[in-house]
């Protein structure tokens, strides 16, 4: 009797969670972009650790920025642009560090990067480049990508 209702209970709830969601899901859907232009910006979002900042930073000068600045030589991105925020006591403790990489086009952002021969031909001390790479990781809290939709609302509807 007790695994009957137990049964009955989550297909209730499971009915229930299919039709209170399906109009939220649809309404967040992802909105298709429709700028003219063929770039892609996607944020990087990263929340570091307290007191790791300055560390962090360091590490990405080091040994990100410059396979990006690579991915700019070769056209496959056209803009690295970074940032922290102004304040760290604004209230909002989302991130402390973001990268807006805009790519030349979908193909260039969701395609092979390169970016394991760039790091071989970069850093040939490939031990010493995994580990600084490790630790740039271990002292986050949080890393988020945000592939960014344009909108051209000036084209009307």
């Amino acid at each position: 009797m007790l695994k009957r209702v137990l049964v009955a209970a989550a297909a209730a709830l499971v009915l229930v969670a299919s039709r209170s969601t399906a109009p939220i899901a649809a309404a967040q859907a992802p909105a298709a972009q429709n700028a003219p232009r063929a770039e892609r910006t996607v944020w990087y979002f990263y929340r570091v650790k307290w007191g790791f900042q300055d560390e962090f930073v360091a590490l990405f000068q080091k040994n990100h920025y410059p396979v990006l600045k690579e991915g700019m030589k070769s056209g496959r991105i056209t803009s690295v642009r970074t940032f922290v925020p102004t304040y760290h006591g604004d209230g909002r403790a989302d991130w402390t560090f973001a990268v807006a990489i805009t790519y030349r086009d979908t193909a260039a952002m969701t395609g092979p990067s390169g970016e394991d021969e760039i790091v071989r031909r970069l850093y040939p001390d490939q031990a010493t480049f995994r580990k600084e790479e490790q630790r740039r990781f271990e002292i986050l809290d949080a890393h988020w990508d945000v592939p960014l939709n344009e909108l051209d609302l000036s084209a009307g509807r």
